[in-house]
């Protein structure tokens, strides 16, 4: 019950459709069964050749129930179709929901085919729970029910008969293919996602495969992965339409022998003749939908697996930020770093420890140290997309969880290590930072940057493949002149960039940013006399601190060793 939990609070929602489903569902049945008693009981008293006006009224009661199952089946159809598509509807809500506030956390714990598997494959398999699995046991029983209440004024060894024939049905059957299917060993959503996976990584990474000569062995390898899950489908799917044919054997079955049943009452003389052609389309009728509980135990544990796998994803994730206090945009920003712990999961070694500093409105700070020291971790805290084990994170005096992620993004400029370039021109891709951007506008940005050759009908391909990094790099950076934020936080901004480029660039953020706070990551400790304060890292620490020239004046200094190293380098 747990493992379905997410499908079955989302699907009470919807008790008004699930109500119309299971009556209209209720009454398509027993119109049917009805339909075909009144038929089989009409046609042994045709055969009796009694006066026309005698079966007036059988005739008249075959056409209203026949009118009856069609209006009953189509508004079965009609409503619980709706409601699915409507439960369907809020699952993809809630997970888009649970996993947008986590997004960056959940991709570095996830590859992302295996999440675009679980949000796609696994909810689209969630459909199946109210039409396979909580729907028809219902109306089953419940036509069951009230036809054997109807036969037992026939016979009650009839009855008796089809109760003992629905218990088989409804429970027996169920549960043995239950236990059989939970001894399958090969999860076919598992298997998807791997896929999924496996196709993601070789399209993103299919340049880097055929230059390395693996995009064939990667291809091939897919290609076993695909035919392994065409088999693991097909073997199920072979299962599947045997347990079909158990049902639909059991059920010709308990026809027959309730015709022969019948037959020897009838012979007895403890029944009357014109009864024995209606059981037997009662019985035939009444099992008509039962084939529909042999796929009911795989349905009810591919909907447990997919609910299962969909909440883990968020199950052990806090979001970092779920505030809803708004920041006045015109108050700048200073964050205070109190003893911050960092760790992420699944990760023994934490990010960040015990880091505190300030950053005050206006002020120019950078932070350097070798990879791995914890710099990006640091903005990406800034950003609320670190996972915060202990410590704070203040914003203008006030806890960073309880300020709204969105406000607090809205006063920021941030240009990362790797930025996201869409499908499209440059002129498209400039103004996602700004909607109200104008073609000049955009052209002055991208002067700014020494990209004012491009121009702003240039078709940018998917995640930038067609831009080197220098020019990725640069077209991020033009983004950021087209907004108005208090704060820039730049990580590795110039890394790919010559010295004399990143330099004019350097100089004309320093233009934009005289009144504004400027934090940036760097690696090259050149141009950093200027700054404010240098925060200096090294294993998730903070070990030194202070200005350029406070901290060449050290002594034994960790910053000033990273210098001479640094200038020793440049000269050869």
């Amino acid at each position: 019950m747990k493992d379905i939990r997410l499908i079955l609070k989302t699907m009470l929602k919807e008790k008004k459709d699930i109500l119309f489903s299971i009556s209209f569902g209720f009454l398509a049945g027993i119109a049917a069964v009805s339909l075909f008693a009144a038929s089989g009981y009409l046609i042994s008293k045709a055969a009796f050749a009694p006066p026309i006006y005698t079966l007036m009224i059988l005739v008249a009661s075959v056409k209203l129930l026949g009118i009856t199952s069609a209006v009953s089946r189509y508004g079965e159809r009609y409503f619980s179709h709706r409601g699915t598509f409507t439960i369907l509807k809020n699952i993809r809500l809630k997970v888009y929901d649970q996993i947008e506030p986590l997004a960056n956390r959940l991709l570095q714990k996830y590859r992302s085919g295996d999440i675009l598997a679980r949000i796609v494959g696994d909810v689209e398999s969630l459909q199946h729970f109210f039409l396979r699995v909580f729907y028809p046991p219902l109306v089953l029983a419940a036509v069951f029910i009230a036809t054997i209440y109807f036969t037992l004024y026939i016979s009650v060894n009839v009855a008796l008969t089809m109760l003992a024939s629905m218990i088989m049905v409804l429970i027996v059957f169920p549960a043995i293919f239950y236990l059989f299917q939970k001894k399958v060993a090969v999860s076919m959503r598992e298997k998807r996602g791997a896929l999924s996976s496996g196709f993601t990584d070789y399209l993103h990474g299919f340049r880097e495969l055929t230059i390395f000569q693996q995009a064939e062995r990667k291809k091939q390898r897919l290609f076993d992965e695909m035919v392994q899950y065409e088999t693991i489908n097909a073997r199920e799917n072979r299962q599947l339409a045997i347990r079909e044919a158990i049902v639909i054997f059991f059920s010709f079955f308990i026809s027959v022998l309730i015709l022969v049943q019948a037959g020897f009452y009838v012979s007895e003389g403890n029944l009357a003749g014109t009864l024995l052609a209606m059981l037997f389309m009662i019985a035939i009728t009444v099992f008509e939908d039962t084939p529909s509980m042999a796929v009911l135990p795989a349905h009810l544990e591919e909907s447990k697996a997919s609910s299962k796998r969909l909440i883990e994803v968020w199950k052990d994730e806090e979001p970092s930020s779920t505030g809803t206090r708004e920041i006045e945009a015109d108050i700048p920003l200073q964050f205070d770093f109190k003893k911050v712990f960092i760790q992420y999961p699944n990760e023994k070694k934490a990010a960040v420890q015990d880091a505190s500093f300030q950053i005050k409105p206006g002020m120019n700070m950078a932070i350097v140290g070798p990879s791995g020291s914890g710099k990006s971790t640091l903005m990406q805290a800034m950003l609320t997309f670190a996972p915060i084990k202990s410590g704070q994170i203040l914003v203008n005096g006030e806890e960073i969880n309880g300020l709204a992620p969105d406000s607090l993004w809205g006063q920021m400029n941030v240009s990362l290590q790797h930025n996201h370039f869409f499908y499209g021109s440059i002129f498209e891709n400039l103004r996602f930072a700004n909607k109200q951007a104008t073609a000049e506008a955009c052209q002055e940005a991208l002067e700014k940057v020494q990209l004012g050759h491009f121009p702003l009908d240039k078709q940018v391909l998917e995640k930038g493949t067609n831009l080197s990094g220098g020019e990725k790099q640069r077209l991020a950076l033009a983004r950021l002149f087209l907004r108005d934020a208090s704060i820039w936080l730049l990580d590795e901004p110039t890394s790919s960039l010559d010295a004399i480029t990143e330099q004019q660039i350097m100089d004309e953020i320093e233009k934009v940013t005289t009144y504004q706070t400027v934090v940036t990551i760097r690696h090259r400790l050149t141009g950093l006399e200027k700054m404010d304060q240098i925060i200096v890292m090294n294993h998730g620490e903070i070990i030194e601190k202070g200005t350029y020239y406070e901290l060449m004046e050290k002594e034994d200094g960790y910053f000033q060793a990273m210098k001479e190293l640094e200038n020793q380098q440049l000269q050869f």
